[in-house]
């Protein structure tokens, strides 16, 4: 088993969401280098998630299934235009004219390059707009949803770019649709190794996007306000890109121990990520994406 080097993390205009909402982070700081044990058994425990997951029967799943990695939601070609779409748009504010399709297929196709196919069960037209729309009934500013129907997107995934089922609402003013995946992701196999207790740092929070040519992944990591900004390293096999969250100081006393941010942090790699799968090194799991609006893919069904 071939295991690259970790790589440099890059820290620059990030987002810290607090409890109070989102508070920008600017400027680039060097990056510190742990104390040697910390690093040695950050560095130990990751090299035990590649080596449990490289050729298991979990990563086998999880090349089989269908893993969103970009936001379910594509708004019409060229964006909302003016502030008082993207106002509407961030409030969820929508105003449904007509009746949305009450029927339609239980399951459809993800389509991958080769015909490379999964088959998943679809989330119907109007479970989809409660999602999009909340539960606001109208008021200014607003966007008008005049037509529903089902159709395709392109969708980036675990397993490269991918053809999936959506629903494509007509807004009025528009010549292009919204779009919204409709096919419910696979559910993440059993991980083969069990959370590890007691190492330095935090699970990461999430996945927010991988770079178009895969050398580089934003993640969103955990740190107290008193300690320095997280760092994050990528232990890179074959099969897995391992990455491990800690921050670059930490710092003991105060009550801010007990105060939390959540920070994005940007990992470039040695290679592209490609079908490798991405493991928090605390969990042992899959880094679950979720953008920065939350989770943007309908929960997982059996």
């Amino acid at each position: 088993m071939h295991i690259g080097a970790s790589r440099s993390v890059s820290l620059c205009s990030g987002v810290v969401l607090s409890a109070v909402g989102l508070v920008a982070v600017s400027g680039c700081g060097s990056q510190k280098v742990a104390a040697n044990g910390d690093t040695d058994v950050l560095t130990d425990r990751a090299r035990q998630v590649a080596e449990a997951w490289d050729g298991s029967t979990a990563a086998a799943a999880w090349r089989a299934g269908y893993y969103p990695m970009g936001e379910a939601v594509q708004l019409p070609r060229g964006g909302l235009r003016g502030q008082a779409d993207r106002q509407a748009y961030r409030n969820r504010n929508f105003v449904l004219r007509g009746e949305l399709p009450s029927t339609g297929p239980k399951d459809g196709h993800v389509t991958w390059a080769g015909d490379d196919s999964v088959t998943r069960p679809l989330v119907g037209a109007e479970e989809l707009y409660k999602t999009l729309a909340g539960t606001r009934t109208g008021g200014e500013p607003h966007l008008t949803v005049t037509g529903v129907k089902l159709g395709e997107m392109t969708m980036a995934t675990s397993r490269g770019p991918a053809m999936v089922p959506a629903w494509l609402f007509t807004l009025d003013g528009y010549a292009t649709p919204l779009k919204q995946a409709a096919a419910v992701p696979s559910k993440y196999p059993p991980a083969p190794i069990k959370a590890a207790r007691g190492i330095p740092g935090y699970p990461l929070n999430r996945l927010v996007r991988v770079a178009a040519d895969g050398r580089s992944v934003v993640v969103v990591a955990l740190h107290r306000v008193c300690d320095d900004d997280p760092k994050v390293a990528a232990l890179e096999t074959r099969g897995s890109v391992v990455l491990s969250a800690t921050v670059k100081d930490h710092r003991d006393g105060g009550t801010c121990s007990k105060q939390a941010s959540l920070q994005q942090v940007t990992v470039e790699l040695a290679r592209p990520v490609d079908d490798r799968v991405l493991l928090d090194a605390r969990t042992g799991q899959p880094v679950p994406y979720k953008g920065l609006r939350g989770i943007s893919s309908p929960p997982s069904r059996s």
